[in-house]
This record gives C-alpha cells, structure tokens and sequence, in this order.
C-alpha cells in the first residue's frame, strides 16, 4: 500500500516527540524488509518480494551478495538540508535486516550493495541514522526535503550522480511499500530512508520509517 504524503515540517513535529529526547540509541528499521524492531528476526528480506517492474523476483541473495560494481558510491551531498556525508557498503545483518553503519558513525550513510548501484538501473537504496542519544544524526532533517532538491551521489570513478526529489512519505514499519522500494529494473531511482513519525519507545522505537524518493537527473563527470 502507498504510503502517504509526509506532512509539512509543522505538521511532523506535532506528530512524534522530539527525535532525540530519549536516551535510548535507535537503529532504522523496516517491517517487511528489514526486522520489526532493533535485534528481532527476519520477517522478508528484500529477495522475497517481486520486482514490480517486471513482475519476477529479485535476484538471489547469493548473486547479489558477489556484486562488485566499478564505480560504488562513496559521498552523498543534500544540499538542501545541507549533509555531505561519506557513504558505505552495508549488506544484510544476521537477522535478515538491512544493516546500517555503526552508531559511533552517526555521521556516516549506508548503500545497500545488493541493491542497484545509483544511477544504473532500477533502485538505489541509501540508509542512515536519525538520532542517537548524543544527539541529532545524519539524516535528522530528511523529513523536510521537499520535491524538486536536489541529492548527488559521488561514485568511486568521480562520476557524480544527480537525482531530484519526487515526494517525501511516511511509511508505518507495519506496511511498507515494497514493491516502490525494491526493484533492480527500469530507470534509475535513488530511496534514502531513516526512522521518523510519534516515538512508541520498546524494541520498535519510531513508529515510521521516513522515505524520500528521487528520480534520476543526470550524470557528469567530476
């Protein structure tokens, strides 16, 4: 099911608490995907669902998992929220999730390398973190990025990708939209995702995960 249109900036801050009031470190997390909540099982991996551009199922684990493209991303710039933030490989934890980079790297992003690399075909999958309890994280502002900024991912060759925003949605950790995350087909697409919506507290932390979506803009040379 789509998930719905975020909400302006005003609207969102009413909707949860304030993102690092807590003391409580807390890791992204996407039901369907990746695990309900910090430390419990695999529901569905990415592998399991069907690529909604083609209507067959992503390629294996395995397969994906030997993947090495010549040119991975190595930098993510924001300029509108103004991030510029190194970016790492993360594949999947032993959980079945998608890992993240570490919370003492609160500063750092995760591409995950079994997904598409940016600007090839199909989906590009970027993860980073909202808070810790030291503080705001790197992407504590993706919630306000609005349709038309622009996102440029730095690739290992110096080739620099330009993606622009489509829309900004919630999505509850219950009812992820899959079949608009995942996909190795079609034109090339950029999802950056962090937790975001009402803090609920426990194992599951935020109710939401906050997804931003952005077509593909261009490709140059650095």
């Amino acid at each position: 099911m789509t998930a719905p249109p975020v909400s302006p900036p005003s609207t969102q801050a009413a909707r949860g608490r304030s993102p690092w009031s807590t003391p409580l470190a807390v890791l992204l997390v996407l039901v369907g995907v990746f695990a309900t909540g910090a430390g419990l099982g695999r529901t569905a991996g990415p592998f399991d669902w069907a690529d909604a551009s083609t209507g067959t199922t992503s390629r294996s684990s395995a397969s994906a998992a030997g993947r090495t493209p010549a040119s991975r991303p190595v930098t993510l710039a924001v300029p509108a929220i103004k991030v510029t933030a190194p970016i790492t490989p993360v594949g999947q934890a032993k959980d079945g999730s998608v890992d993240v980079p570490p919370l003492t790297q609160h500063n750092q992003t995760g591409w995950y390398d079994r997904g598409a690399v940016p600007g090839e075909p199909g989906r590009a999958i970027i993860v980073g973190h909202v808070d810790t309890k030291s503080g705001p994280a790197v992407f504590y502002h993706l919630r306000e990025l609005k349709p038309g900024d622009r996102i440029e991912v730095t690739r290992s060759d110096r080739s620099v990708v330009t993606f622009t925003v489509d829309t900004v949605e919630y999505s509850d950790k219950a009812d992820l939209p899959a079949d608009r995350v995942y996909g190795d087909s079609g034109p090339p697409q950029l999802r950056l995702i962090t937790c975001g919506g009402s803090w609920v507290g426990g194992r599951t932390g935020y109710q939401d995960n906050v997804i931003v979506f952005a077509s593909l803009a261009g490709i140059r040379q650095a």
